[in-house]
């Protein structure tokens, strides 16, 4: 079972930026597409970002688009969330997650394996 651990959270103020950590631990060839999750209090988990292992392509939902990117180190099995120009509807518990399916996919369940998650909070 792949294990994921999330760093990186924090509190900022309103334009500020963070980078958000993944690692990747029991990774597999089986284990093809990376994902970012977001959940505020009261709402349901929705998408933010997701990655294949194997190419470049990236998948963004249009509330971060030009503001956020996800990234990978190979080497490194991590997987990184870049988030540029911090608004305070960004405040959230942010999951790192994996799917066997090999395709930029958006909903939840279709990843298999979730970490704990870090908490963001942006201030106004």
């Amino acid at each position: 079972q792949v294990q994921l651990v999330e760093s990186g959270g924090g509190l900022v103020q309103a334009g500020g930026s963070l980078r958000l950590s993944c690692a990747v631990f029991g990774r597999t060839s089986s284990t093809v597409i990376m994902g970012w999750f977001r959940q505020a209090p009261g709402k349901e988990r929705e998408f933010v970002a997701a990655m294949l292992w194997r190419d470049i392509n990236t998948y963004y939902a249009d509330s971060v688009k030009g503001r956020f990117a996800i990234s990978r180190d190979n080497a490194k099995n991590t997987v990184y969330l870049q988030m540029n120009s911090l608004k305070p509807e960004d405040t959230a518990v942010y999951y790192c997650a994996a799917g066997r399916l090999p395709r930029l996919a958006a909903a939840p369940d279709e990843y298999n394996d979730w970490g704990q998650g870090t908490q963001v909070t942006v201030s106004s």
